[in-house]
């Protein structure tokens, strides 16, 4: 019966990726069937931290957190938790032998997002980027690798880059809920009350070079199981940014930038004509 247990916590894992981004669930489902369920486990795990900083004002968050986080490494000493989502998070982490650091570094950032407003030096930014979205590639390529070291470690630089890519898009696509609802500048040195074209223009270029870097250093390289679902990912996110660069800086704020379901419909036949080529 615990079989069945477990396959209803993976169920649970779906269905928050599902709901919540049906954008990463169109890539995930594009991964090989063998490896789908435990990047589900991982992104509800990532999603439901997510959500305890950024959306339940009206609870105590840290307090919320702190259970969130006990939890978690109650569920991962007794290989069990009656929370599905840690229940099935704990059993991808054991699978794979995802480092704790890992797991810390990311809680580590999200409960930086209970206090911390301004990113003011690089570092402080750059901290932030590693646990919030570069340790989440890592678990990723993990389970892409599926043991083999030599391969993770060729990977490495480039899944994290790609994690940092994609979590820049989201600061500039979420500029405004950021930056009036709450209270947070994630760009060190950059008035966002004022952002101007230069200081666009210098986001996006850094964005840019880590997506280049990614693309050749490691979507290219990545297991066949998983190279279509991340390219997938890679393309969708690269237009994204296509579209934020064309906005005026000014208006940015204003604007919230989203790919329509026939574009990424297109994005799919068009990238699954490249995969069945051999082109990536």
């Amino acid at each position: 019966m615990k079989k069945l247990f477990d396959d209803v916590s993976n169920d649970c894992s779906k269905l928050v990726t599902k709901k919540y981004s049906t954008s990463f669930s169109l890539a995930v489902h594009m991964l090989s069937p063998k490896i789908r369920k435990d990047i589900y486990n991982i992104y509800a795990f990532v999603r439901f931290a997510d959500e305890i900083v950024d959306s339940f004002h009206e609870y105590n968050k840290e307090e919320l957190m702190a259970h969130f986080e006990k939890d978690y490494y109650s569920a991962k000493a007794q290989g069990i938790s009656l929370n599905p989502i840690l229940n099935s998070f704990q059993q991808t982490i054991t699978r794979y032998q995802i480092p704790d650091e890992m797991v810390q570094a990311f809680l580590k950032s999200m409960k930086a997002d209970l206090y911390k407003t301004e990113y003011s030096t690089k570092e402080e930014y750059d901290a932030y980027i590693y646990g919030s979205a570069d340790v989440v590639g890592l678990m990723c390529l993990k389970v892409f690798v599926n043991g083999d070291d030599m391969l993770f470690d060729n990977l490495k630089e480039a899944a994290m880059r790609l994690g940092s890519a994609f979590q820049k898009v989201n600061f500039l696509r979420d500029l405004k809920d950021d930056f009036e609802l709450l209270n947070r500048s994630y760009f060190p040195n950059i008035d966002l009350g004022k952002l101007d074209t230069a200081s666009k223009n210098l986001i996006i270029k850094e964005i840019e070079d880590d997506f280049e870097y990614a693309f050749s250093n490691g979507v290219l390289k990545l297991p066949v199981e998983a190279k279509f679902g991340v390219y997938m990912a890679y393309r969708y996110y690269r237009r994204l940014l296509k579209k934020l660069h064309k906005i005026p800086s000014e208006k940015i704020m204003d604007t919230r930038i989203r790919i329509s379901d026939p574009m990424k419909i297109n994005l799919l036949a068009r990238s699954y004509v490249k995969y069945k080529l051999n082109i990536i």
